[in-house]
């Protein structure tokens, strides 16, 4: 299933998108969360006729550190022995075509395309693997947007990965999904019809797997329903500038876009 949460006429709501390709779908609504009985109100929309929301809002973000050997590289960074994990607010969460804002203070700003883990109803607390697979509820896309030059100049990541608007995710929640040899793929440019490939990858070559890497936090912080894993970024990472349009698409969950502004 494809679970969404959507603006409409009415307010706000959870939904099932269903139909087949990029044009035709539609958004059923559904009476509570997804985490619960999935039960239909009966309303429908077109897909286009309703704005797409993060779709589901966490309690922390989750990031994983340098979880693709060729990124590492690229960075100048060893591969980690043990998965590097940091924290992203909550509040730098947005959806699709939400605008990442990038503010003054930095002079470079990267995209970091990877897909993210959505915890489910049971959570994660000291969980083994066999635990850590059943607590998963689906994935998403994720962008752990960056801001690079202060990454490296700060002793800790925080700011650099905390800006308000700098954790795209969306377009919706897919559950049921096989990622253990998906695509990751971003793309860039000034021309949204004519974007530039700046980075492919293939979950498989991911260095902890996704049952790993929740195991691993959940024995650091308790996983709550709804909480993200963003699983790390392959190579390719690059500079994006306000005026740039950013699209990361996952094989088997969709494409998640959002443009650059300036915040200031």
């Amino acid at each position: 299933m494809r679970f969404a949460r959507f603006v409409h006429a009415g307010g706000v709501s959870f939904g099932v998108v269903e139909g087949d390709g990029s044009s035709g779908l539609t958004v059923a609504e559904i009476d509570a969360t997804p985490f619960q009985e999935v039960r239909f109100t009966g309303q429908r929309w077109a897909l286009p006729d309703v704005r797409l929301l993060a779709p589901i809002f966490p309690t922390k973000v989750i990031g994983i550190g340098r979880n693709y050997a060729d990124h590492a590289a690229e960075m100048g960074n060893e591969v980690p022995k043990e998965p590097l994990i940091f924290i992203k607010p909550n509040t730098s969460v947005i959806g699709p075509n939400d605008a990442i804002r990038i503010p003054s203070v930095t002079e470079r700003v990267e995209e970091e395309a990877e897909l993210a883990v959505v915890i489910g109803v049971s959570g994660a607390r000291r969980v083994d693997r066999a635990g850590a697979e059943k607590a998963i509820f689906g994935y998403t896309v994720g962008n752990d947007v960056t801001a690079r030059d202060l990454q490296r100049k700060d002793p800790q990541w925080t700011r650099a990965k905390g800006f308000d608007s700098f954790c795209p995710i969306g377009p919706w929640i897919v559950t049921g999904l096989d990622v253990s040899d998906v695509e990751v793929r971003c793309e860039v440019g000034r021309d949204p019809e004519n974007l530039e490939v700046r980075q492919i990858g293939r979950t498989k070559d991911m260095v902890f797997d996704v049952p790993s890497l929740i195991s691993y936090v959940s024995h650091v912080m308790t996983l709550l329903p709804g909480d993200i894993i963003l699983t790390g970024t392959p190579a390719g990472v690059s500079q994006i500038v306000p005026g740039d349009t950013v699209s990361v698409s996952i094989q088997g969950i969709g494409e998640l876009r959002n443009p650059v502004v300036a915040l200031d």
